[in-house]
């Protein structure tokens, strides 16, 4: 008769309050003497306990599988560095190495797991529980410091099936990723347990409802599926309208069957013609506002009967009457308003549709009459929302001209405090930002009592802590660096410096943060208040760079130009070829790219051809091209991207981390702001408030290249006042216009603004 004996196992270490390194050190000494004793406590009754043989091989696969996880921190030495907290390393390294080993002896000396093969599937569970953290670990599902506590819910786990009992309670009480763990290693693959099935995919739609339908089939026959279709709908109505279209797939039928109101309205949409041009409506036709039938007499069949001023008409209206319904009660978001081709998605995509891209094509021809005829039907209100909808988009000239007809359709003496109103604020930041950037924002706040405008731009610096980003604050940072008036100016900082003093006495760290931050940029922004940014925020120099930031190891300075293969792109690649004279630069012409190198210095520069964008010729060769420069072990310091603003994420996405320098062809707004920080922390950025100049692009270009040749540092006031000098005597009125809307980098204060932002919190 074999003989159990019960070893005794560490119990599970409590960590105290260690409060200084010398305990710390002395907990760490008594972690290790526990996992010594345990070992030699086995080691002591090899003879009373023998691990037989057939079990050996999985105790060595626990062990085998603990160093693997041990060398996931890049460190074979029984200690797992997943933070900088050193009492969470002690207790993740504990659960790994002396829990799981006294695990693994329980279940040897655990008298009610009597079977050989029953003692090995437990030894597997706990091999496949190191396995799950290491691959969850690896593919960052799964947070290391909670090892813990998926470890003591494993160990309740084991002792309920052990008993027999049901796991379901326990699965029910854990997150989403720990109960998927946990099924996974405990459910039986011949005879599996669909209430803990159940129960932990109902975790995950909780998390993920738009992976809902994705993934419901195996589920449609469960009482819960009907619920779950609910949610989707309300997460995504227009992915579920996309299901709802095959009826006979089991999705479709689970869809049509639903009782829900929404889900049927979508339902009966999705067997509708053009429905993608109701569901902005949804809200409305659900409620009874609105009916299909009163919509389709605007919508026609998407093209015949189509009314493009009466759709874009009703578009402005329900959002007007939606944002009213979001102040009063911001609980209360109607369906479909944000999202993918929610309310304000189809109404940017119809401004820019039917009345920016037609006056922006006509930006050459000089009789208005003709160039603004698209926006003639428009009410005030309604050239409002196209401005705003159309801020990455819109040319200057349109918008300033779009910006006069709106004063001119508000009658002979305008109220712009009335139009604010009558939109209940709506994007009024966004509107003010952009007539700032537009030097139209005193025309505007002329139109207006002088009380109404001091509690109008009082409300523009408020609350910008209050928001889930950025960008009202980034909004209130560009439009300070594009007012002339110094009396609103004045007016902006002292309404900054009293927000912050709220924030402080609130105790509101971050709006502090943010105000205090808007401070100290705008008083850098006066020659007068002589602030210096790097010293006093710590970041890299907003006034130049130097050769030594721009070099690799070698001492290259490497650019990388994007081009696209769109009619601009084709029209002015040639020109960008000819500003390299063969004195300097020798040009190697490749069939997706471009080389050029310096015949003295060292400055390589590339750029992609700009090849037919309709068959994505241009997209092969930038991908080809970043692959070259990969290859010859380059890392471009410099970036330009020569194209309009819906280029830009493109070139983004594909532009090198750490640059130093990025000259954008195109608006530099927050959003696009963020993201180059994001990849480029340090990044110096030009940027325009309107699709870029050949002819401006060119100069500044050359300014930069013979800059980088002389081995100079760019001093960024002295290019901009020796090129601005150089565009004064431009015949060009429309060129010299063009050149005062591109923002050096030490004035694009929105960029600046959001590097000092994540400098501070990161030392916070």
């Amino acid at each position: 008769m074999p003989i159990f004996l019960c070893i005794p196992v560490a119990p599970e270490v409590k960590l105290p309050d260690i409060c200084s390194e010398v305990r710390m050190k002395k907990f760490y000494l008594i972690i290790c003497l526990l996992v010594m004793a345990v070992s030699r406590l086995f080691a002591a009754n090899s003879d009373t306990i023998r691990i037989p043989i057939s079990r050996q091989y999985f105790h060595d696969k626990i062990a085998q599988e603990q160093n693997v996880c041990d060398r996931s921190d890049g460190k074979l030495d029984k200690s797992l560095h997943v933070s900088q907290n050193a009492e969470i390393n002690l207790q993740v390294s504990d659960a790994v190495f002396r829990r799981i080993s006294a695990a693994a002896m329980r279940v040897e000396a655990n008298p009610l797991i009597e079977k050989n093969n029953d003692k090995i599937r437990y030894l597997s569970y706990i091999e496949n529980l190191l396995k799950q953290f290491r691959i969850n670990w690896r593919r960052r599902d799964f947070n290391p410091l909670d090892f813990p506590a998926l470890m003591t819910h494993f160990e309740q786990a084991m002792e309920l099936q052990v008993a027999g009992s049901s796991l379901l309670p326990l699965i029910r009480d854990l997150p989403y990723i720990q109960a998927r763990i946990l099924v996974d290693i405990f459910q039986d693959s011949q005879s599996p347990n669909a209430e803990l099935s159940n129960s932990v995919y109902l975790k995950y739609c909780a998390l993920y409802p738009d992976k809902i339908l994705q993934t419901i089939r195996p589920y449609i026959r469960e009482p819960f599926a009907d619920s779950l279709v609910v949610a989707a709908c309300r997460f995504d109505p227009v992915q579920l309208y996309t299901y709802a279209q095959s009826v006979s797939s089991p999705e479709g039928k689970l869809i049509h069957r639903n009782s829900d109101p929404m889900v049927m309205a979508v339902a009966s949409l999705s067997q509708t013609p053009n429905a993608l041009l109701y569901f902005p409506f949804l809200d409305d036709l659900l409620s009874g506002k609105q009916s299909i039938e009163q919509i389709r007499k605007l919508v026609g069949n998407g093209e015949k009967g189509y009314d493009s001023v009466g759709y874009y008409r009703l578009l402005v209206k329900t959002e007007i009457e939606y944002f009213r319904r979001l102040t009063q009660n911001p609980a209360d978001t109607p369906v479909a308003m944000f999202g993918a081709n929610g309310l304000r998605e189809m109404l940017k995509a119809k401004a820019l549709q039917h009345f920016i891209t037609p006056i922006n094509t006509l930006h050459d021809v000089n009789n208005l009459n003709v160039r603004m005829k698209a926006i003639d039907p428009l009410t005030a209100q309604e050239i409002y929302y196209m401005m705003v909808m159309g801020e990455n988009d819109i040319y200057t000239s349109s918008y300033k001209h779009s910006f006069n007809r709106m004063l001119q359709k508000m009658g002979p003496n305008p109220r712009a405090d009335s139009l604010l109103m009558s939109v209940h604020a709506d994007f009024f930041k966004k509107f003010i930002k952009m007539a700032a950037n537009y030097n139209k924002l005193d025309s505007f706040l002329k139109c207006m009592p002088p009380a109404s405008s001091e509690v109008l731009m009082k409300a523009f610096v408020a609350n910008l802590h209050k928001t889930g980003n950025l960008e009202d604050a980034t909004d209130v940072a560009d439009s300070y660096s594009s007012i002339t008036d110094k009396k609103l100016l004045n007016s902006i900082l002292d309404y900054v410096k009293q927000n912050e003093q709220v924030c402080i006495d609130e105790n509101n760290q971050r709006g502090a943060v943010i105000y205090g931050l808007l401070k100290t940029i705008f008083l850098s922004a006066d020659s007068a208040g002589k602030v210096d940014l790097t010293a006093t925020l710590g970041i890299s120099s907003i006034y130049e760079v130097y050769p030594r930031e721009l070099q690799d190891d070698s001492g290259r300075i490497v650019q990388q130009v994007f081009f696209y293969g769109d009619e601009d792109g084709k029209m002015y690649f040639p020109g960008f070829l000819r500003s390299f004279s063969p004195k300097e630069w020798r040009v190697n012409l490749q069939k997706e790219w471009v080389e050029i190198r310096s015949l003295k210095g060292n400055v390589w520069i590339f750029a992609n051809r700009p090849l037919d964008n309709d068959a994505n010729l241009d997209d092969s060769a930038q991908v080809h091209l970043n692959k070259h420069i990969e290859d010859l072990g380059l890392q471009p310091s410099v970036v330009v991207h020569r194209g309009h603003s819906y280029w830009l994420p493109r070139t983004i996405n594909r532009m090198p981390e750490n640059s130093r320098i990025v000259v954008l062809g195109s608006c530099g707004g927050y959003k696009n702001l963020s993201q180059i920080i994001d990849v480029s922390p340090d990044a110096h950025i030009i940027s325009t408030k309107e699709i870029g100049a050949g002819e401006i692009n060119r100069p500044i270009l050359n300014y930069l290249n013979q800059s980088m040749l002389s081995g100079k540092s760019i001093v960024w006031k002295d290019m901009w006042q020796s090129l601005g000098k150089v565009f004064a005597r431009e015949p060009s009125k429309s060129l010299r216009e063009s050149w005062e809307d591109y923002i050096p980098p030490y004035r694009n204060l929105g960029a600046i603004f959001i590097r000092a932002y994540n400098k501070k919190m990161e030392s916070l």
